[in-house]
């Protein structure tokens, strides 16, 4: 995605359709690494780099959540 990535310049609702787009490619993500796992035919670089993408998609969704559902300090 070539969109800025500085959080604060968008509003929530582009905020919440990214949110939607990062988990779908975060939960496809996680299927095509058990897929290729239980197939068997993925080397250990291809999975490696896998798991480090969807890590780096989770990042970005915590990111916007906390930012669209900030703590609330009771």
């Amino acid at each position: 995605m070539n969109a800025p990535t500085d959080l604060s310049m968008k509003t929530d609702d582009v905020l919440k359709v990214e949110l939607e787009v990062f988990r779908r490619e975060h939960r496809d993500l996680d299927e095509a690494i058990r897929a290729l796992q239980e197939t068997g035919t993925a080397d250990q670089l291809t999975l490696q780099r896998l798991k480090k993408k969807k890590l780096m998609l989770k990042d970005k969704i915590a990111l916007i959540e906390d930012r669209l559902l900030p703590d609330i300090i009771a």
